[in-house]
């Protein structure tokens, strides 16, 4: 028997574990819904606590929202499960939840007169929304358009990093909130005009 024989016998045995776990979960009840009405029960937890200032915790529940968010998608696909109307509503509740997060942390600069930083957030509101809606334009318009810095998930690591080391937070003495809701409205800013230069191009290419 040689070495290697161990090893693929455990690697073989993680697989059909894996495999197992897996046709398990999709012939449970779970659906793609569910877990996306989850995402934004965390989500809303998130803004409370970030509301109360609680911004470690309210930093956590965001990142599990998150992850929630991104777990809906994957799931729909492995399942089979997925709808049209699920899409939909996976799409319309990732922009509900970031903005319900960030009208929080607005409402908390506003308590300490950080006018500059209120500005900052809704401009990202703003912008995240035209990220969005770029993409979705040009892709009624046939054209593929996944460009830019701003994305999603690069959105959630910012405001999350933001969040967890917000003053008071518990991680030492930083502050890096309202740096990360600046980052956060540049960046956006920038990925709109990526995409429009994108669909642009692209539709100037296209043949007639």
């Amino acid at each position: 028997m040689s070495a290697t024989e161990p090893r693929t016998r455990t690697g073989d045995r993680v697989v059909e574990m894996r495999a197992v776990a897996r046709n398990r979960l999709i012939e449970s009840r779970l659906t793609p819904n569910a877990i996306s009405m989850t995402g934004l029960a965390l989500n809303l937890v998130a803004a409370v606590l970030v509301f109360e200032e609680e911004f470690f915790l309210g930093g956590l529940a965001f990142i599990i929202g998150s992850v929630m968010d991104t777990l809906d998608g994957r799931y729909s696909r492995m399942s089979g499960k997925g709808t049209p109307f699920g899409a939909f509503l996976d799409s319309t509740l990732d922009r509900v939840e970031e903005g319900i997060v960030l009208t929080a942390v607005a409402i908390v600069f506003s308590r300490e007169g950080n006018e500059t930083a209120v500005a900052a957030v809704v401009l990202t509101v703003l912008l995240s929304l035209m990220v969005s809606y770029t993409r979705a334009r040009a892709e009624a318009l046939g054209v593929e358009c996944k460009v830019g810095l701003a994305t999603r998930a690069v959105r959630v690591v910012i405001l999350s990093a933001g969040l967890v080391f917000a003053k008071g937070a518990g991680l030492g003495d930083f502050e890096l909130l309202a740096p990360a809701i600046y980052a956060m409205a540049v960046l956006t800013g920038f990925t709109v005009l990526q995409r429009v230069f994108h669909v642009r191009s692209a539709l100037r290419s296209a043949p007639a």
